[in-house]
């Protein structure tokens, strides 16, 4: 019983209205796997880097427990690098630079003891690379979340609507899923998008939370108000790997542990924009965490009065 992550481990460069970074340790399946980390203690990830990355920067993941087994390490090569600059809103941002690097030729490897996982997160690559980590499962797991973007929409929608035939999760931002679907409403871009293969789709909203929708029942979750957000670099998928390390930890699937993985998930990516890149997932305590559960809880729980 695992869960295993597939996506990019990377170097990021970061520029903010509250500062500026030089290379620091990014990608979705490091920030989605540590995040998942807190909460199951079986997490792998799928994943290349160049010779670049270092022991120390490798540690940062390994020391929460996660399998690396399955994260290829090429001799003489870089790892994949971005860079961007977020405007005040921190809601917008541009692209400074981007390196594919090793990701450019990158063909995902499972390894024998990857084989058998239950739970998989198919983290923001290509469609082509989330379709063939699929195919090269000896068996389904029980649980498949996808997270794409619009790029991917732009130039391999065959591609993307083929791997959500096989999917039973689809996390996107309100953006994608009207550009996916071609509805404005977002009620009505979600029965198009359940129409394509998942069982859910859950649509992120950013600093207005997010809705996690099935065929017939929907919830809508609050986002923490925050004082100052530092980076929302990765803030997705730290939700992503909140979300499914829940549900590979209570092992059923349903509704109302779809709800309660969106809360864990929205909690953990609230602590993520708190610094930037993974510095403060790297140190969280169960403590803290469980403390930001009850206030997430407590922004939506009322008693209506006669």
């Amino acid at each position: 019983m695992s869960l295993v992550i597939i996506g990019t481990v990377a170097f990021d460069a970061i520029e903010t209205p509250f500062g500026k970074t030089d290379k620091i340790v990014g990608g979705a399946a490091t920030f989605a796997s540590l995040a998942a980390s807190y909460l199951y203690d079986q997490v792998k990830i799928v994943s290349v880097i160049g010779d670049d990355f270092g022991k120390e920067n490798l540690a940062k993941i390994t020391s929460k427990g996660i399998d690396i087994e399955g994260l290829q390490i090429k001799e003489g090569e870089k790892s994949f690098f971005w860079s961007g600059k977020y405007h005040n809103d921190m809601n917008s941002r541009d692209t400074l630079t981007t390196e594919l690097n090793v990701l450019e030729n990158f063909d995902p490897i499972l390894p024998q003891s990857y084989q058998g996982c239950e739970y998989l997160l198919l983290g923001n690559l290509t469609p082509e690379v989330q379709l063939k980590t699929l195919q090269r499962l000896e068996n389904k797991p029980k649980l498949v979340v996808l997270d794409t973007m619009n790029f991917w929409m732009d130039i391999a929608l065959d591609d993307l609507l083929n791997v959500l035939k096989h999917v039973d999760v689809l996390t996107i931002n309100d953006e994608e899923a009207r550009q996916l679907s071609g509805e404005y409403s977002l009620v009505k871009a979600s029965q198009k998008i359940l129409e394509m293969g998942p069982r859910y789709l859950i649509i992120k909203k950013g600093e207005h939370g997010a809705l996690l929708f099935n065929k017939d029942q929907i919830f809508s979750a609050p986002a923490l108000p925050l004082a100052e957000v530092f980076d929302p670099t990765g803030a997705g998928d730290t939700f992503a790997g909140g979300f499914i390390g829940y549900l590979a930890k209570v092992g059923t699937i349903n509704f109302n542990n779809m709800k309660n993985a969106v809360i864990f998930g929205s909690a953990l990516a609230s602590f993520c924009v708190e610094k930037f890149g993974t510095e403060k997932l790297e140190n969280l305590d169960q403590q803290e965490i469980s403390e930001r559960i009850k206030l997430f809880t407590s922004l939506s729980q009322f008693t209506l009065e006669a």
